[in-house]
């Protein structure tokens, strides 16, 4: 049990979606694990994890990092998330208990009580892409909206889309907070050295290769990386091409440009892989491929970076800021120019090394540890003064009796 002086500040109650760590874990699901075992690991919360979902709920305590207590009962998510489109009724402390803040960790965080909130906006793909999101996510920018006109606090992963959300929602950006995620560590098998993917799993005569990770959609632009795989591939027989990533929305279109490529039996598609797979890929792989559209944070090249492989990326939405000069950026769609810098990578062993290093450097500035200091700080913001909390909380109490009473 964590020893706590005297001059320890009060510990928040805190409560944190996890639902994203239900199935296969996305880069939102990433970010949740790491950031409630970091958090797990400070004195200063007394922190819980809590889900919207109904006939999920027992699974909850088997999916959260250990030291995280599951808070809540099982709530009906369809018809809770419907109301809350509407309105701000029922709060979830009805169903939490009384909290101090409440963390949406994937775009939505529910109506409360007393309880201040904090909602994670990891992109804007609805505002700039509305024709690639389905029914729940294009619905986000609304549930952001209501969020901040009900005092909510935003928590974005970079500068880039803090500037977005403020400039889209027209919010103070004094209550917009930048934190940078720490990078997920794909259960300890991360990181430099080990051995890399057996050559078996290669096509014949192929003994090295790109590789590109992400569902397989249009706003990652692999059709891109394809017709650049194909400008490339003559002159570098012995390369194969790696796209690792479920089928998501419109994967036909990358079906469509697998289909037209010269170079099609060069090119592997292994499909979602478990982290241990993954990891392998990425020490083996002799570059890493990022060609997306747009980018709120960007979790693969910081990744391949830890694991020693260099890195060209698109000058989409937040990687600049995030891969500063440690990765070869070219322009967003620009085919001759992701061709032109996957060739410098692979023929340049001198220039591979240089950005190799200078990747190192750059993973270091990511750590869950810092994620979680600066979050703490947010949530101490957002929650005020521990006397206004203790008014407040007195407050909410009648407040969520009056809500039960109502529902019954």
């Amino acid at each position: 049990m964590r020893a706590r002086s005297a001059a320890s500040p009060v510990r928040l109650r805190v409560a944190v979606d996890a639902e994203p760590l239900y199935g296969h874990e996305t880069g939102v699901g990433n970010f949740c694990r790491g950031l409630l075992s970091a958090l797990a690991a400070s004195d200063a919360l007394d922190l819980s994890a809590f889900a919207v979902t109904w006939r999920r709920q027992d699974q909850l305590v088997t999916l959260v990092p250990t030291g995280v207590t599951v808070r809540g009962r099982p709530m009906p998510a369809r018809p809770l998330r419907g109301a809350w489109r509407r309105s701000n009724f029922p709060p979830i402390d009805l169903f939490l208990g009384p909290v101090d803040v409440v963390h949406g960790t994937n775009f939505v965080v529910p109506p409360t009580s007393t309880a201040a909130r904090v909602v994670t906006v990891h992109d804007l793909v609805p505002v700039h892409f509305p024709e690639m999101c389905d029914h729940a996510t294009i619905n986000y920018p609304g549930l952001i909206r209501r969020a901040l006109d009900g005092g909510a606090w935003v928590h974005t992963h970079s500068r880039f889309v803090a500037a977005e959300v403020v400039d889209e929602f027209k919010v103070d950006p004094a209550r917009v907070r930048a934190i940078p995620s720490g990078i997920p560590d794909l259960d300890g098998h991360l990181g430099p050295g080990g051995a890399g993917l057996a050559a078996g799993s290669l096509p014949p005569g192929i003994h090295r290769y790109v590789l590109s990770i992400g569902t397989v959609e249009p706003r990652k632009d692999y059709a891109s990386l394809v017709r650049a795989f194909d400008q490339i591939a003559p002159d570098q027989p012995d390369l194969g091409l790696v796209i690792i990533g479920a089928d998501g929305w419109e994967a036909s279109a990358f079906a469509r440009a697998m289909g037209m490529s010269s170079h099609r039996d060069r090119i592997v598609r292994p499909g979602y892989l478990d982290n241990q797979e993954l990891a392998s890929w990425l020490r083996g792989a002799a570059v890493l491929a990022y060609p997306s559209r747009y980018e709120g944070f960007g979790y693969p090249p910081l990744q391949a970076m830890a694991s020693s492989v260099p890195v060209v990326a698109t000058k989409a939405g937040s990687l600049p800021e995030v891969l500063g000069d440690a990765a070869a950026l070219v322009d967003v769609g620009d085919i001759d120019q992701l061709a032109a810098a996957l060739s410098a990578v692979l023929d340049d062993p001198d220039y591979a090394a240089a950005l190799t290093n200078r990747g190192l450097r750059q993973v270091a500035e990511y750590s869950w540890e810092r994620c979680a200091l600066e979050m703490i700080d947010l949530y101490r913001t957002a929650a005020g003064p521990p006397r206004l909390r203790g008014r407040r909380a007195q407050a909410g109490a009648g407040s969520v009796t009056s809500a039960a009473r109502s529902m019954t």
